[in-house]
C-alpha cells in the first residue's frame, strides 16, 4: 500500500477537495494543479529526503566555534523544498504565492514528514511569516514575513526558557525601549532584549542567510519590574542580522549568541538550541542586549503566538501521522516477506512444512491493523482540520465562524493524539520486527525515537488535556462541543440504517453521550481542580470517539464508493473501521470512569508516597 492513494481518496473522495476550486481565492486552480502539486512534492521528497533520513540521524548538527555544520543532504533538501514554492503556496499571488488551499498544501506535507521529518519542512518559518501577515505592521510584513515566505530566511518561535520551560507566565526575558527615536523605528518599536531562551528548533544554522527570531518577552513596569504573569508578555522580532528598511542585511551582528546544542533521541537532523539574548557578545552600537521590534501592541505578545503556535500544533500531529505511518509501511513490508513459524492443524504444527509469513499470523495482523487505524485516521482528522482552516478562510460567515470554533475543540485533539497513538503504531512496527525492530539494520527504531518529541513539544499531552477540559469544550457556551456533536449526529443518521455500519453508528452516539455526560460530571463541583486532576484521560477518550467519528464517516463514502474504486483499498478502510469499534472505542469507558467520578488517587496522594 502507497500513501498517495490514501491521499487522493481522503482529499477528494472524502472532503471534496476539487470544489474549493469554486471559491474566488482557488478560482485558478483545478484538480490538476492539485495533483501537479502533489506530484512535485512526492517526487522531491522520495529524491531529496527519504534517501537521507538514516544520514541526518547519525551525522547530528555540531558547532565548529563559528557555527553550525549541517550534512550538505540538508542543504540540497531545504533548496528543493524552497524551489517547490510550498513555503508560500497558500499565500496571496501579489507576495509570491499560489493561493493553493491549505488542504492541498497540508497533504502535499505529509510527503516530506514521512520521507524525513527529522530534515523537515520548514514548518516554523511558514508559522514565523503567516502570523507576521495577521500581527505585523507593513514594513515588518514587507521586510521579515516575504523573505521568509521566499526561502531567503528562516524563521524560529522562541518561548521556552530554562528556569520556566512551558510556564509561560515565568518568562523573565526582559525588553526595554532601546533609547530616544525607539519609538518610531520603521520595522516597529525597537527595544533591547536580554535573556535566555530554551529548545528553540533551527535557532541557529547556515541554510539561510539570516534567521527571524519571534521572542516572547516582558516590558517591565514604571517601578522596573516585570508584570507577574502572562499578561505582561509582548512579542519581538530579533533578527540573527540586523537589516534594514529595503530588506538588505546592513553587515551588523546582532546580539544573539548560541550557547549550546541540545542533543535529542531522536530528530537529529534539526538543530535544538539554547539562545542568549543580549549577553554582549556581539554588541550592537557598542551596547550589550539584542534589538527586536515589537510585534503588535505591548503585553499582547501571547495572543499573536498563539496565532502561530495552533498552526505548529496541527503541523506536530501531523508529523505524529506520518512517521507512524513510515513505520507502519515499513512493517508491512517487513511482515509480507518474512517467513517464520507454521500453521497449528488439528494435530499441532507440521515442521515438515514450509515457514509461512508472519503476516499470516493472527497477531501479526492484530499489530498491522491497529497501525493502520491509528495512522490513516489520524492523516483523516489532519486533513479534515486543514479543510477547516480552509473554511475559515473562505467560507460564507456562518461557516466560517463555525469552523473557527470547531478548530478551537479539534486542535488540542489534532496535536495530541496522533502524538501518543502514533508513536504506539511505531512501537508496534518495532514489534513486527522482532528483535531486529530493535537494532539499527532497520528504520522502525529511529521513527520511534522521533516520534517521542510529539507528546512534548508544542505543549505536551498535560497543557492540551488541561487545555481541552479546562477551556476548550467550555468557551462560549460550549457551542464548540455542541457543534462537534452535530457534525457527529450527522455521520449517526446517515449510516444508522446500513446494514454493515448501523452498529457502529450506535457504538458511536453511546460514545458521545458518554463524554457529554464526563464533561458535565467533571465540573459539578465547579473546582478546576476537581475536574482537571484527570484531564489526560478525559483527552484520551475524547480522541478515541472523534476518531471512531473519522473513521465511520471515511467507511461511509467507502461504501457508497462505485465497484471502479479500488476493492482493496475499500476491505482495508473497512477492516480498520472495524478494528478501531471492536478493540479501541471500548476503551473510553474506563477513561472517562475516574473523570466522571472526579477521581483524585492521583491528585490527592502526598510526595512522600512516592
Amino acid at each position: 500500500m502507497a500513501l498517495r492513494p490514501t491521499i487522493d481518496f481522503l482529499l477528494y473522495d472524502w472532503l471534496n477537495a476539487e470544489t474549493l476550486d469554486q471559491r474566488s481565492r482557488f478560482a485558478d486552480h483545478s484538480r490538476e494543479t492539485f495533483d501537479a502539486v502533489l506530484d512535485t512534492c512526492e517526487r522531491i521528497a522520495r529524491e531529496k529526503y527519504a534517501p537521507f533520513n538514516r544520514l541526518v540521524d547519525t551525522q547530528e548538527p555540531h558547532f565548529d566555534g563559528e557555527k553550525v555544520i549541517l550534512p550538505q543532504a540538508t542543504h540540497d533538501a531545504h533548496k528543493a523544498f524552497v524551489e517547490s514554492g510550498l513555503l508560500s503556496a497558500s499565500q496571496d499571488y501579489d507576495i509570491g504565492g499560489m493561493q493553493l488551499p491549505y488542504t492541498v498544501e497540508a497533504a502535499a506535507n505529509a510527503f516530506f514528514a514521512m520521507a524525513s521529518v527529522s530534515i523537515g519542512s520548514n514548518m516554523l518559518t511558514k508559522g514565523n511569516a503567516g502570523l507576521l501577515m495577521v500581527h505585523g505592521t507593513e514594513a515588518q510584513k514587507e521586510v521579515f514575513a516575504l523573505n521568509e515566505f521566499s526561502g531567503r530566511w528562516a524563521g524560529t518561535m522562541c518561548l521556552s526558557e530554562p528556569q520556566a520551560g512551558s510556564s509561560l507566565s515565568d518568562v523573565a526575558t526582559r525588553a526595554v525601549p532601546d533609547g530616544e527615536g525607539s519609538e518610531t523605528d520603521p520595522l516597529g518599536p525597537r527595544f533591547r532584549l536580554k535573556g535566555n531562551k530554551m529548545w528553540i528548533s533551527s535557532g541557529e544554522h547556515e541554510l539561510t542567510e539570516n534567521i527571524i527570531h519571534l521572542v516572547l518577552a516582558k516590558i517591565p513596569g514604571p517601578d522596573g519590574k516585570l508584570i507577574p504573569g502572562t499578561k505582561g508578555i509582548s512579542l519581538f522580532i530579533v533578527p540573527k542580522k540586523l537589516v534594514g528598511t529595503d530588506g538588505q542585511l546592513t553587515g551588523v551582528r546582532n546580539d544573539v549568541a548560541l550557547a549550546g546544542l541540545n542533543h535529542k533521541l531522536g530528530w537529529r537532523g534539526t538543530t535544538n538550541t539554547l539562545l542568549n539574548f543580549g549577553e554582549g557578545k556581539y554588541p550592537v552600537d557598542g551596547q550589550a542586549g539584542a534589538v527586536g521590534y515589537l510585534v503588535g501592541k505591548p503585553h499582547e505578545g501571547l495572543r499573536c503566538m498563539f496565532h502561530m503556535m495552533n498552526e505548529a500544533r496541527i503541523g506536530v500531529g501531523t508529523a505524529a501521522v506520518m512517521l507512524g505511518m513510515a513505520g507502519y509501511y515499513a512493517s508491512l513490508d517487513y511482515a509480507k516477506n518474512r517467513p517464520q513459524g507454521r500453521p497449528v492443524g488439528p494435530g499441532g504444527k507440521d515442521a515438515a512444512q514450509a515457514q509461512i509469513r508472519i503476516i499470516e499470523h493472527a497477531d501479526v495482523k492484530r499489530m498491522l491493523l491497529a497501525q493502520k487505524s491509528y495512522c490513516e485516521g489520524a492523516l483523516a482528522l489532519e486533513l479534515y482540520c486543514a479543510r477547516l482552516v480552509d473554511e475559515q478562510h473562505t467560507g460564507t460567515p456562518e461557516a466560517a465562524d463555525d469552523a473557527r470554533l470547531l478548530l478551537e475543540v479539534l486542535t488540542p485533539i489534532a496535536k495530541s493524539w496522533p502524538s501518543e497513538w502514533c508513536l504506539e503504531a511505531n512501537s508496534l512496527a518495532i514489534q513486527v520486527h522482532g528483535g531486529y525492530g530493535y537494532t539499527r539494520d532497520f528504520p522502525v527504531e529511529q521513527y520511534w525515537r522521533d516520534n517521542r518529541l510529539n507528546m512534548i513539544h508544542e505543549g505536551t499531552h498535560g497543557i492540551q488535556g488541561a487545555d481541552l477540559l479546562g477551556r476548550k469544550v467550555l468557551m462560549e457556551g460550549g457551542r464548540g462541543l455542541q457543534l462537534l456533536a452535530q457534525r457527529i449526529h450527522t455521520t449517526i443518521e446517515q449510516t444508522a440504517g446500513h446494514p454493515e455500519l448501523g452498529a457502529y453508528a450506535t457504538a458511536l452516539r453511546d460514545a458521545l453521550q458518554q463524554v457529554e455526560a464526563a464533561t458535565q460530571a467533571a465540573w459539578a463541583t465547579g473546582n478546576p481542580s476537581d475536574a482537571l486532576a484527570n484531564a489526560v484521560p478525559y483527552m484520551q477518550a475524547f480522541g478515541h470517539m472523534v476518531l471512531a467519528w473519522i473513521w465511520l464517516d471515511v467507511a461511509r463514502v467507502v461504501q457508497g464508493n462505485d465497484a471502479t474504486k479500488s476493492i482493496a483499498f475499500g476491505v482495508g478502510s473497512m477492516g480498520a473501521t472495524r478494528y478501531f469499534y471492536h478493540y479501541e472505542l471500548p476503551k473510553i469507558s474506563a477513561w472517562l470512569a475516574v473523570v466522571s467520578q472526579r477521581d483524585l488517587t492521583c491528585a490527592a496522594l502526598p510526595e512522600e508516597a512516592f
